[in-house]
């Protein structure tokens, strides 16, 4: 049995800790699908065609043995049951799913749609993500909707999509991902050429 790890995020835009987060679920899983979807919680500021080719250039970037990592547009979904629909479609030979969300969304995860019928299908693999204290009794909740929870021991970089909309934080982003910002003109914060 392979275990997928699957790795949806707004990526509004995708940074460094995103490719620090594909690299490790790399490392450690048979596979990994990544997409980015709309999180009907936030708002978003670019398109997910964008938002899809820059997870693709962060996935350039990074080299696993394996080759084990692609985006996957079609288990874009606003409700992550539908996603693991349609990624048993893909995978049809009762493969694990491992459901990977960062620290910020445990609080929000009982709100979602279906939650005890997708936490049937899924384990899920919570990121820690700074800022966001990953509580016992939040996960305590989770597991009395039926989910099977880890914890990543990772600490990916200390940047946000959040902090380069609102900051031009240039940090965040990776070379490649600056450049298709800059070239696009995506983001009403970024300014001038794309140069570190």
């Amino acid at each position: 049995m392979k275990n997928i790890a699957l790795f949806g995020t707004s990526a509004d835009p995708p940074t460094a800790a995103h490719q620090a987060i594909m690299r490790w679920l790399a490392n450690r899983y048979d596979w990994v699908a990544v997409w980015a979807s709309n999180n009907p919680f936030k708002s978003h500021q670019t398109s997910l065609e964008h938002r899809h080719e820059m997870l693709g250039l962060l996935i350039g970037e990074i080299e696993t043995p394996r080759q084990n990592i692609r985006v996957y547009e079609e288990l874009s979904s606003s409700r992550s049951l539908e996603t693991v629909g349609k990624a048993k479609e893909i995978w049809v030979n009762g493969e694990q799913f491992i459901l990977v969300i960062g620290a910020d969304l445990v609080t929000q995860m009982p709100r979602w749609y279906r939650i005890g019928e997708l936490l049937q299908e899924v384990e899920l693999l919570v990121v820690p993500r700074l800022g966001y204290e990953i509580k016992e009794r939040d996960l305590e909740e989770l597991r009395q909707l039926g989910a099977t929870v880890a914890i990543a021991d990772l600490n990916a970089p200390p940047v946000s999509s959040t902090a380069y909309r609102e900051n031009g934080d240039r940090d965040a982003l990776t070379p490649p991902v600056a450049e298709y910002i800059y070239q696009a003109q995506l983001y009403a914060c970024q300014k001038g050429t794309p140069s570190r």
